[in-house]
């Protein structure tokens, strides 16, 4: 377990480094000057200098990407100069100092993923920070939804194998993988925000966290999650019916659930005790990938219900370049990615005995 947790992480530090070097140099290829871009109209060329000087844009592109890699590395080196980009500032960094030899500052810290271009010299992190509890709240109910539903679902069906009630719940999902999130998104937000409002007292927009009435405090708007969590649990949930049910009945066709047929154990037991567990495995797989999908931001159905997620962050920072806030939302879609699969390969081997982590 130790030795495979360690090899995994090697491999995440590998694929960690692949795309932090690719998305450097992607979007230090595109045109346009980022100080130009930070200062905007009220840009002049000595202003232009030391924006440049103070985010290290006069040096050379490696140097730029040396700066990078020092910026998001845990253990950091930096100068003991005060006009050099790599001084060490409490502002800037947060961390702590190891040691120092001449002119160089050993340092501890927590990744540092730049400022916000547009945000008045906000951190990347904080910006982040700020949406992406929204986006996992979101993303958790909606696959709660999709697992809880789903599996009963497809549990019925896979009993109710061609009945009626049967071919309803396969027509039925597979209306679910068809229809694209955002129109979905723009049908639930107009009929039961809009149309049925009056009834339902649920809003066609809104984030989890609204301003009062005085516009002074924040105020968390429950109701306001449950319109997107369904749409975005929609898709999820119409293709873990449809691996439930498949999965379902190819392990009815197992021996050993034969063998406790055989025995007189009830249906309820036989799936509770021996078929459900075996039958997760293709749930556990795509599930995952959902999951890590959602997390990566739900970019349309956040921007249609004004969910203020990663999602929709992502799209503000295209629309006005804002390029430290999209490089860092990538790092941060990447390491949910790496930790969801670790996580999933270990619930495997809590699955299926047969499967080992070496």
């Amino acid at each position: 377990m130790i030795s495979y947790l360690l090899n995994k992480t090697f491999y995440a530090l590998l694929t960690l480094f692949g795309v932090v070097t690719l998305i450097f140099f992607l979007f230090n290829v595109l045109p346009g000057d980022p100080a130009l871009m930070m200062l905007g109209q009220n840009e002049d060329s000595e202003q232009l200098a030391i924006i440049k000087k103070k985010y290290g844009f006069d040096k050379p592109i490696a140097t730029q990407y040396l700066y990078y890699l020092n910026d998001l590395s845990p253990l950091s080196f930096h100068s003991t100069k005060r006009g050099n980009y790599t001084f060490f500032r409490d502002n800037k960094y947060t961390g702590t100092t190891l040691f120092t030899i001449g002119e160089t500052t050993t340092v501890v810290k927590f990744p540092y993923l730049r400022e916000s271009f547009t945000k008045q010299g906000k951190k990347v992190s904080q910006v982040l920070g700020e949406t992406l509890p929204n986006t996992f709240v979101l993303a958790v109910t909606a696959i709660l939804i999709a697992l809880l539903l789903g599996i009963s679902l497809g549990v019925v069906s896979a009993l109710k194998k061609d009945t009626f009630l049967d071919k309803s719940i396969q027509i039925l999902s597979t209306i679910g993988m068809s229809v694209p999130s955002f129109f979905s998104a723009i049908l639930f937000a107009w009929f039961f925000g809009f149309v049925l409002h009056k009834y339902t007292n649920l809003e066609m927009t809104g984030s989890l966290y609204e301003l009062d009435d005085f516009g002074e405090n924040m105020n968390i708007k429950w109701k306001n999650l449950i319109l997107p969590a369904i749409v975005l649990g929609i898709r999820p949930l119409a293709v873990v019916i449809q691996l439930m049910r498949n999965s379902l009945l190819e392990v009815f066709n197992q021996d050993y659930i034969r063998t406790a047929r055989a025995k007189g154990l009830s249906e309820f037991q036989i799936i509770k005790n021996h078929a459900l567990k075996n039958a997760m495995n293709p749930v556990v797989t795509a599930i995952s990938g959902w999951f890590a999908s959602m997390l990566a931001g739900a970019v349309f159905v956040e921007y249609i219900f004004g969910w203020n997620g990663l999602g929709k962050e992502i799209v503000n920072a295209l629309n006005t370049l804002d390029l430290p806030v999209i490089m860092g939302a990538v790092l941060i879609i990447a390491l949910l990615f790496i930790i969801i699969n670790i996580f999933v390969d270990i619930i495997y081997g809590w699955l299926d005995p047969k499967v080992k982590f070496e």
